[in-house]
């Protein structure tokens, strides 16, 4: 039989003060800030700085680059004071976001925890998972979260450091496999199964998952004998919202065409206004977020495994999804007629 526990992130009827509410606005806006803009700033930077005076800073960094560049696939930096920033629990608090806990998950043994829906930009994944505002080390004592993202991410410098101490790692097989093969079980390894090719679908009210053919993941959890967690967050695709083009259109072409060639999708979203909620803006809406973690399905250690083990923990791992969904859709606002799409 299982647990439901959540940590409540404020005390019940609590009545915010100006200061409180700024404090949770700066907090969700500047992770949307991070995520869309620090590689990009610092990438330009390190270069111009090159032909100015300043350019022993740029080299000395770059030399630091080449001599630190395999350290994402070997598990990376986890620095836990990070991970308890007080920012992270005003961006907590801004929609607020939850976290639920629906079984134990022993730190006797390694986990892949399958997530979806990617949304716009994972950002209840994060908050659970990259940081212990919602006390994660409590929930679940022992284990040792890390979020797998887009191993192009850690090209980007300085940028790369900043999510490398926030417990983010490469998702690749390379950076996995090492993280999984450590001597000291409780490795969590959390996976956005959907990546870029399921923001494409984070329209609000949907939920619709891209897993039918995404099976690697699950190869991945019997080559180290690792159990998979589902696991869903309810609201992700509501704090933006997205212009979907229809599929066979040109603009969704050139959209898997840029996704094939670089890795991620560019989307066309919006949010509101930083001082209005009637205009446009980044700021997210202020939508609940509620991820659920599920029951750990038990999976065998096969070096090797074949098509047919793949296929058999996959479609566990697509039911079990589906029942979570159905089992807690109703208490996070889903209407009962709801069905989980899986592409």
């Amino acid at each position: 039989m299982g647990i439901s526990t959540v940590l409540p992130s404020q005390p019940p009827l609590q009545v915010k003060t100006l200061q409180k509410q700024v404090l949770e606005v700066l907090g969700a806006y500047q992770y949307v800030l991070t995520f869309i803009f620090m590689g990009l700033f610092f990438t330009l930077l390190v270069f111009y700085l090159l032909f100015t005076s300043l350019w022993s800073f740029s080299v000395l960094y770059l030399v630091w680059l080449y001599l630190d560049w395999d350290t994402p696939n070997r598990g990376g930096r986890r620095c836990l004071w990070m991970r308890n920033w007080t920012v992270w629990k005003h961006q907590r608090d801004y929609f607020p976001i939850k976290l639920v806990k629906t079984a134990e998950l022993p730190p006797d043994r390694n986990y892949v925890l399958g997530s979806h829906p990617h949304g716009i930009m994972g950002t209840g994944i994060f908050c659970n998972f990259s940081t212990d505002s919602n006390d994660f080390s409590r929930l679940f004592p022992g284990l040792q979260p890390r979020i797998a993202a887009l191993a192009g991410l850690f090209r980007l410098p300085v940028f790369r450091e900043y999510i490398m101490f926030n417990g983010v790692c490469p998702v690749s097989r390379q950076s996995l496999d090492f993280i999984l093969s450590q001597p000291q079980p409780g490795q969590a390894v959390v996976i956005l199964i959907g990546g870029a090719q399921e923001a494409l679908h984070a329209v609000p009210g949907e939920h619709c998952v891209t897993l039918r053919k995404r099976k690697g993941f699950v190869r991945l959890a019997l080559r180290h004998g690792a159990s998979l967690v589902p696991v869903y967050s309810f609201g992700e695709n509501d704090i933006f919202r997205l212009k979907a083009f229809a599929a066979g259109s040109w603009q969704h072409l050139c959209q898997v065409t840029f996704k094939r060639l670089v890795g991620f999708s560019p989307c066309i979203f919006w949010g509101r206004g930083l001082f209005s909620a009637s205009s446009w803006g980044l700021l997210p809406f202020a939508v609940p977020i509620t991820t659920v973690v599920g029951q750990p399905i038990p999976v065998p250690q096969c070096p090797s495994p074949t098509e047919k083990q793949v296929d058999h923990y996959h479609t566990l791992f697509i039911e079990a999804l589906e029942q979570l969904f159905e089992d807690h859709k109703g208490r996070c606002g889903v209407p009962a007629s709801t069905r989980l799409t899986v592409l």
